[in-house]
């Protein structure tokens, strides 16, 4: 039964160990993680993407322990409402407050939320894998890592300015959204990306049009 706080007393070190444990996701969901990591095909996963993987098992064993519905997409749809940046701050409070009247602690449930360097830690300190392309894709992770994190600040320092000139009567706003994002346009192949988007692709169109123009040839 998922404890929902994190900690066993266990042998393991580190925070996504405890986690397995103390949310009872399975002695072998470690060896998915790894495997997933160190595939060596199109099946492989990015540390980022095994971190959100891992955050929605840990709600969905939440939601389950609570004897909530953890079918047709409620799980993933929850989630979006906790986390996604276009959410709205009342659509956001509805979702937690449902979370609650349930018995869930929202607040312990996002501390035991991880990063993607919480899961690098764990597979490389605790089970000992490596990934030949570790070094380029650690990067590639620090770079997406610290845009979102401006971003994300960003966004909270235009809800709070927003909300307090709208409670203060200086501005006429209802339920709203924030929009951040940073865009790249590549001048030569004229492709359009944000940075994520970028990042998770490895470039823009420009080796696309080198392929097709050598295919023509």
């Amino acid at each position: 039964m998922a404890s929902g706080n994190g900690s066993t007393g266990g042998a393991t070190q580190t925070k996504v160990g405890r986690l397995i444990e103390g949310y009872d996701l399975g002695p072998e969901y470690g060896g998915e993680l790894e495997a997933a990591w160190t595939d060596d095909g199109t099946e492989r996963k990015s540390l980022r993407d095994l971190a959100e993987e891992f955050n929605r098992r840990l709600l969905a064993a939440a939601m389950s322990d609570a004897g909530m519905s953890t079918l047709d997409g409620e799980v993933d749809n929850i989630f979006r409402l906790l986390t996604a940046e276009d959410v709205t701050s009342g659509t956001r409070t509805e979702a937690r407050s449902r979370l609650e009247r349930n018995g869930i602690d929202v607040e312990q449930l996002e501390r035991d939320f991880v990063t993607y360097q919480a899961i690098r830690s764990y597979l490389q300190n605790e089970r000992g894998a490596e990934y030949e392309g570790a070094s380029d894709e650690d990067r590639l992770e620090r770079t997406a890592d610290s845009i979102e994190r401006l971003s994300s600040r960003l966004s909270s320092v235009c809800e709070t300015n927003l909300n307090q000139l709208r409670e203060t009567d200086r501005i006429t706003l209802d339920e709203f959204r924030l929009f951040v994002t940073v865009d790249v346009l590549c001048e030569k192949c004229g492709s359009q990306y944000t940075v994520a988007e970028l990042l998770e692709r490895g470039g823009c169109d420009c080796d696309d049009d080198v392929e097709t123009a050598q295919v023509d040839d």
